[in-house]
């Protein structure tokens, strides 16, 4: 699809074939009816064009929820985007610091998600992005959902942006190429240095960065955020200027319906002790790990480190927290495929979980090689559900068998 197959799918006869395709079986059996159909009475590129656009929407429920069935869509474009849950987060702190007319300007905006969500908080502001096709998207997504008396998208260069007379500037570098992901922040598109110079200009400004950014590589003065929904890491963000709170790094924690959870350092938690197996098992939350905020947990439930190089966690009493999975342990035994098979046939559990840090087992060759197959929880029909964790003790291998413990928050 390029801009100008997009465009048409805006005028009329595209908003047609939109219309009659999502009414239309689209089913693998019913798909090819009904592109044969539309194609009888439109043309085929805009058929194509319709049919691709009604699946990008399905696809994107999961981050847009019921927005989804009015946005448009790249490829590319969803792929990046910001699910709603992290944007509307985002852009109420945003919203905290905007006083009224000012405004936001975003370098590659992409699809918009972030775009809309400010403006939906209140926050007025204007989406530049490199890309035409893109910038055409977002525009679209920003006129469907009736926000653009508030922000406008054009396309351009972020090298060639000024800056002057806004009071923010937000950016999200593509960090994707045809060959896979960029990890090299120079790699951006458009550069991270060029980004934090543009935000630098400004009184305040956010950047969104890949999780795996290294510690070394945070700008001076930057709040930087680590951010997990349900307990996957989503992204991290750079936090600059007057939107940088007093601390250095932190981890937040989403569930996508509302509530959120943040953890920042804690001078009194300094280092993790290693200790003895106690009775529980926490498994961090991943941003949790990645702001390096591991020991601020051990504290929370009065526990330690298995290794000082994993992070895991081992503790004697069940404490609530939204910053970890708890299990109780059953057994902890040196790993062996044969033993540990031995044991699962000996509690024949109903749905078997395997985790792991620090091991390079192969997960599903060892559930195969355990008699579970390849589904991920699948069991043999027996009761209860147990929980493997493979990790180690410096350089001893060792299997967990545990089980989910008290009230979980995800």
């Amino acid at each position: 699809m390029d801009e100008a197959g997009f465009r048409r799918l805006l005028e009329a006869e595209g908003q047609a074939v939109l219309a009659e395709a999502g009414r239309g079986d689209r089913t693998e059996r019913g798909i090819l009816a009904t592109a044969s159909g539309l194609r009888e009475r439109y043309p085929a590129e805009l058929v194509a064009t319709a049919l691709t656009q009604l699946r990008l929407r399905e696809r994107a429920r999961e981050k847009f929820g019921d927005d989804a069935a009015r946005m448009y869509f790249t490829r590319a474009g969803l792929e990046q985007a910001t699910r709603r849950c992290v944007a509307e987060y985002r852009a109420r702190r945003f919203a905290g610091l905007l006083t009224e007319g000012e405004r936001v300007l975003e370098p590659g905006c992409g699809i918009g998600a972030d775009l809309i969500a400010r403006a939906r908080a209140g926050c007025r502001g204007d989406g530049v992005d490199a890309d035409p096709l893109t910038a055409a998207v977002a525009q679209a997504n920003v006129a469907a959902l009736g926000l653009q008396e508030l922000v406008t998208v054009r396309r351009g260069d972020a090298a060639a942006l000024d800056p002057s007379g806004y009071a923010a500037v937000f950016a999200d570098p593509g960090r994707r190429t045809a060959r896979g992901r960029v990890f090299d922040p120079d790699a951006y598109e458009p550069p991270l240095r060029l980004v934090l110079e543009l935000a630098g200009r400004v009184r305040a400004g956010c950047v969104k960065v890949a999780p795996g950014i290294p510690h070394e590589s945070l700008p001076d003065g930057a709040e930087a955020e680590w951010i997990s929904v349900n307990g996957e890491v989503k992204e991290a963000a750079l936090w600059l200027g007057e939107l940088a709170g007093p601390v250095r790094r932190r981890a937040t924690l989403l569930d996508g319906r509302g509530r959120e959870w943040t953890l920042t350092p804690d001078p009194a938690a300094e280092g993790a002790p290693v200790r003895e197996w106690g009775r529980y098992l926490y498994e961090p939350d991943g941003a949790v790990i990645r702001a390096h905020l591991v020991a601020e947990v051990a504290a929370i439930v009065d526990g330690g480190l298995v290794d000082e190089r994993i992070a895991y966690l081992t503790a004697d009493a069940l404490t609530a927290t939204p910053f970890a999975r708890a299990y109780e342990i059953d057994e902890v035994m040196p790993f062996s495929v044969k033993r540990l098979r031995a044991e699962l046939r000996r509690r024949a559990p109903g749905a078997l979980t395997i985790k792991k840090r620090g091991s390079a087992v192969d997960v599903e060759r060892l559930r195969r090689e355990l008699g579970f197959g390849g589904s991920r929880r699948g069991g043999r029909g027996g009761a209860g559900e147990l929980t493997v964790v493979l990790t180690r003790i410096g350089a001893a291998p060792v299997a967990v068998l545990a089980r989910p413990a008290g009230p979980q928050f995800r």
